[in-house]
């Protein structure tokens, strides 16, 4: 972890409430645990970072957000600008984006919910996979651990700072196996050659924030690029009611049946569609 501590409430109030020292500063990536000292009100952390009572406390009190201790400071893993990003400290973190989550949190944690998605497409070992929006990397990550090489797009750097950060996200940039692109999806994916990839998986931003990325042009260029008898997994979500996921989930089925896909058909633990590009006639 480098002198990069991660806390939370969880380990605030562990901290603030008893004796024991040893908590986990990893946002719970590994079952390890740290040894913090104390010394009258202040906690000391394990590269000698000392953190009065008080930030405790207040973070103790935030039930909502990641701090990190580096460098001798506290910091908030968040970032305010055009818009307001922000680790939550769900397991493993999410992000939330003007109070918007970027994971479905009720009922399934963040990784359920990836291998959900990952599941409906099973990339094998040696595939080429299109990851369409990166965020925190989590499917990039889940399809690398199955074999695949996998290429992923994310367009806000906002999002790649907080997935530097963040502990969980770490194989993006050290496994190998991951290629990250800063760049629209929509204008990336143009470049790509015909048939290059054997599974992409698109879970693109709610339709009001990238309605493009539902588009049946996009539709298209995921058709292009995906080799014949490639399977594509298009997370729609839940927006709103039931009958406008309906309407929206229809839509998509039609387009993307309209840009040549094949096999179209809900996968509902997963709140997508699954299709498919046809093998070659022999």
């Amino acid at each position: 972890m480098m002198g990069m501590y991660f806390i939370t409430f969880r380990e605030a109030r562990r901290l603030l409430l008893s004796k024991a020292t040893g908590v986990n500063l990893d946002l719970r990536k590994t079952n390890r645990t740290w040894e913090i000292k104390r010394e009258g009100d202040e906690f000391i952390f394990p590269d000698g970072t000392r953190v009065s009572k008080d930030v405790i406390e207040r973070i103790a009190r935030d039930e909502g957000s990641v701090y990190f201790v580096k460098d001798g400071g506290v910091y908030k893993a968040a970032i305010a600008g055009e818009h307001y990003y922000k680790l939550v400290p769900t397991i493993p973190p999410t992000i939330e984006i003007n109070g918007i989550r970027m994971h479905r949190t009720k009922g399934v944690n963040p990784l359920q919910d990836t291998r959900n998605k990952v599941n409906a497409v099973r990339p094998k070992e040696g595939e080429t996979v299109l990851d369409t929006c990166m965020g925190l990397g989590y499917t990039a990550i889940e399809a690398s651990k199955r074999g695949a090489y996998v290429i992923t797009i994310e367009r806000d750097k906002n999002v790649i700072e907080l997935a530097k950060i963040n502990p969980w996200s770490r194989e993006l940039f050290t496994g190998g196996k991951i290629q990250v692109i800063h760049g629209d999806a929509f204008e990336v994916v143009r470049k790509f050659r015909n048939e290059s990839f054997d599974v992409i998986i698109h879970d693109p931003p709610r339709f009001s924030l990238a309605g493009q990325l539902y588009s049946e042009e996009f539709y298209r260029e995921l058709f292009r690029v995906l080799k014949p008898g490639g399977r594509l997994f298009h997370y729609v979500g839940n927006p709103g009611k039931r009958y406008r996921r309906k309407d929206l989930q229809r839509g998509v089925m039609e387009r993307l049946r309209r840009a040549g896909f094949v096999g179209v058909k809900r996968v509902e633990e997963a709140l997508g569609v699954v299709a498919r590009k046809a093998e070659k006639k022999r």
